[in-house]
């Protein structure tokens, strides 16, 4: 009897660390997945650090948590850790080939990462494993908008809302792709239901500004790009929407940059002055037309930088700069006056060559690459020495040749933004 006893005891015994240790291991999986899903939430909130310390938790009890390696693959390339985000990608993919949500999250990671090709192959993928989930062709459409592949924007876009109409998002994207493909009346409806489907979107407002201000009407586009701003204060790309639009909305500005924008000037055609040299009054027409919208876009970027409703949109470089550009025309008009009043040709000119450093002060300010702006800024000083030589020498030559030299940036800017761009 004792023996049976006993044995009924050590029986109980393992019974109870049996339920203890399955009771144990029900914990832990709830655990994982709630910190899994706070490591969502924190990525909605746009707190990667937070989300990846969650994530990194979760794989140190379960290496091999697929959602964990994707949502923490995300987290790092959202805080430009982009070669481990990758890899963390991949490793999630490795571990579940066959299921789609390893796939888009691979996508978003691509995309993050600015590698279009690479998200739209990983969506490709995602989309061929579960064709109804609408926010792939959302992301499919943003990597196509990326690339500029404006009718597969579309496609896509339209493919996603015919399997969820009401996103906003959607509509927005395909009113960006028909606005660039210039299809008025489609966009101008697109981009009127996206505000109209989620007013709160800045996404939404963003795609009417962008079709307003491609369709001629600066006037509607700044309303809509302050709304984006006002529902996503930090959105550079919003800020100089909408300063691009105010600028339109000057009526000089506006006329001087279409005529701009027709005739820039090919380059191969410099290969043809020696045969056709009537051609070098063309080319002198397109400078002085650049020069002249630089000289309106500085003022319009001035009177826009000291208003008090419109004075946070420029940045203090940008508001300097403008005013060194109005400074130079004043500069130039009054030694230019001196030059003539005093007979001295090499002062007059010299102080047309002062006006001419307009164009190389305003490529170099719009100019993207940093290295980029810094020969452009040596070769703007470079240019500025080599006038107060030739009023200094009395070398109209001199002075005359830096006019030249000022007013053809044009060309030396896109040469240098290209070997730029190329490296």
């Amino acid at each position: 009897m004792d023996v049976h006893r006993a044995q009924l005891r050590d029986a109980r015994q393992r019974l109870r660390r049996l339920g203890r240790a399955d009771a144990l291991g029900q914990a832990q999986v709830v655990a994982v997945a709630d910190s899994v899903q706070r490591a969502r939430t924190l990525l909605e909130m746009r707190r990667p650090a937070d989300a990846e310390r969650e994530l990194r938790g979760v794989l140190a009890q379960e290496p091999q948590h697929v959602t964990a390696h994707s949502f923490l693959a995300l987290a790092l390339v959202q805080q430009g850790n982009v070669a481990e985000g990758v890899a963390e990608a991949h490793e999630a993919v490795r571990l579940a080939p066959d299921q789609w949500l390893t796939h888009y999250m691979a996508g978003q990671v691509y995309q993050h990462a600015g590698r279009p090709d690479e998200t739209i192959a990983a969506i490709n993928t995602s989309l061929a494993l579960e064709p109804e989930f609408a926010p792939a062709w959302e992301l499919l459409a943003r990597a196509h908008l990326m690339k500029g592949e404006w009718p597969q924007t579309a496609e896509a876009a339209r493919r996603g809302l015919a399997l969820d109409p009401q996103d906003s998002d959607l509509v927005s994207l395909l009113a960006l792709a028909l606005t660039k493909t210039g299809e008025e009346e489609q966009a101008r409806a697109a981009a009127a239901h996206a505000v109209q489907l989620d007013p709160e979107s800045a996404t939404a407002h963003l795609a009417y500004g962008r079709m307003a201000l491609a369709f001629g009407d600066p006037r509607r586009a700044a309303d809509a790009f302050r709304e984006v701003l006002r529902l996503a204060p930090g959105f550079d790309e919003a800020r100089d929407l909408l300063v691009a639009a105010l600028k339109q909305r000057n009526p000089l500005y506006r006329r001087l940059t279409r005529l701009q924008g027709r005739f820039r000037g090919n380059r191969r055609l410099v290969f043809l002055l020696p045969a056709v040299p009537p051609l070098i009054v063309f080319f002198v027409l397109v400078a002085v037309l650049h020069w002249a919208a630089w000289v309106a876009e500085a003022w319009t970027t001035l009177r826009l930088a000291r208003t008090k409703a419109t004075r946070l949109l420029f940045s203090d470089a940008e508001a300097r700069a403008a005013l060194m550009c109005c400074g130079l025309v004043a500069v130039g008009a009054a030694v230019l006056t001196l030059g003539v009043t005093l007979g001295l040709n090499a002062v007059g000119t010299a102080g047309v060559a002062v006006m001419a450093l307009v164009t190389p002060v305003q490529e170099a300010v719009h100019t993207g690459s940093a290295r980029g702006r810094t020969v452009l800024y040596g070769w703007t000083a470079l240019l500025a020495l080599a006038i107060a030589a030739s009023a200094v020498l009395t070398s109209p030559t001199t002075a005359l040749l830096c006019v030249y030299a000022g007013l053809s940036t044009i060309w030396v800017a896109a040469g240098i933004r290209r070997v730029l761009g190329r490296v």
